[in-house]
């Protein structure tokens, strides 16, 4: 195997921003009006800056592999978003222009299916380190059986629009899927960068899905706690798409009675507001999310790294608990 170039973690940031604006600027002339739409906004990258955080070695250094699967996995999420868009039929996101919005949907669909095509072509690029593990990475290929499990996860949201029957415990398998996953996906795949075991992969693995399970909990928390500017997005916007988080489902277990009344509140977020913070619904959320951050943070004390690695963790694991403000309406 030839020795990869090395990066430090701002370097190999970068480097990640610079492939996939590269394949976003530069993608075939027939589509690039369209993903160069894409490349005018940017995220935070918190999937990427997990993936990388992960794979940092002793030296604080990361390799050409960690930066080629975050790459990756922001091409999957950026094709996520777009068909997201499509099915919510919204208008902007991170400020600009939906794609769906700018182009139309049917063009949407195919920059979509477009981006996932090249984001499992660009995670198919990584060297395989040995004959014994190259049957094992390949059946996963470290980005198909997540993205399998998006799909799912997503598929099964939309079963459940204006399901007001939905179960807290099917609530939580669901963004396990849809959000979690990912998450799940970057934290394993950097663990596999840095050469670790397949036992240390699911410490890693399960650290990820912690993080992505808060980082969706606090969104939904965001959804009723804050006001529109503040949150960067509509008040209750979940609900009036027919999405059924937490906050609700909790509020609703309190007040049972009130499911038949609860279309009602279609177009009238301060009223459904009121009934779930009434009911404690944000604040019981507030108290699952906790006890996913609790678990991560002992996972992170568990791990042996650098102080750097250990701190760069922590501040993802802060950054996923800040809410919306500093996520997806930005991520």
């Amino acid at each position: 195997m030839s020795i990869m170039t090395k990066y430090t973690f701002d370097e190999g940031i970068t480097e990640v921003i610079k492939k996939t604006d590269d394949l976003l600027l530069h993608a075939p002339g027939i589509i690039s009006q369209y993903t160069g739409h894409l490349a005018k906004s940017s995220g935070k990258l918190i999937r990427a800056r997990a993936l990388l955080a992960c794979s940092l070695d002793q030296d604080n250094l990361v390799n050409q592999d960690s930066v080629q699967l975050a790459a990756a996995i922001e091409l999957f999420h950026l094709a996520t978003l777009v068909h997201d868009d499509i099915i919510d039929d919204a208008d902007t996101r991170r400020g600009l222009p939906t794609l769906q919005k700018k182009f139309g949907k049917r063009t949407a669909v195919i920059c979509g299916d477009y981006l996932l095509s090249i984001s499992l072509r660009e995670a198919a690029k990584i060297e395989m380190p040995d004959q014994e593990k190259q049957g094992e990475v390949h059946q996963q290929n470290l980005l198909l059986d997540y993205i399998q499990r998006v799909c799912i996860g997503e598929l099964e949201q939309h079963q459940n629009n204006r399901n007001f029957g939905l179960s807290m415990l099917s609530y939580l398998r669901i963004i396990r899927g849809k959000t979690a996953t990912l998450f799940e996906a970057a934290y394993r795949a950097g663990a596999y960068c840095a050469g670790a075991d397949e036992a240390l992969w699911q410490k890693y693995a399960k650290l990820g899905r912690f993080v992505g399970m808060i980082f969706q909990l606090s969104d939904d928390c965001i959804d009723y706690e804050f006001s529109a500017d503040r949150a960067k997005k509509p008040v209750a916007k979940d609900f009036e798409e027919g999405v059924i988080t937490l906050p609700l489902i909790a509020a609703l277990a309190k007040e049972p009675s009130a499911k038949d009344k609860i279309a009602s509140f279609l177009g009238k977020p301060e009223e459904l507001v009121n009934f779930v913070k009434k009911n404690g619904g944000t604040a019981y959320t507030r108290t699952i999310s906790g006890k996913y951050y609790f678990k991560a943070e002992q996972i992170i004390n568990e791990i042996q790294g650098t102080p750097e690695k250990i701190q760069l963790l922590q501040d993802i694991l802060k950054l996923a608990n800040a809410g919306s403000i500093m996520k997806e309406s930005t991520c």
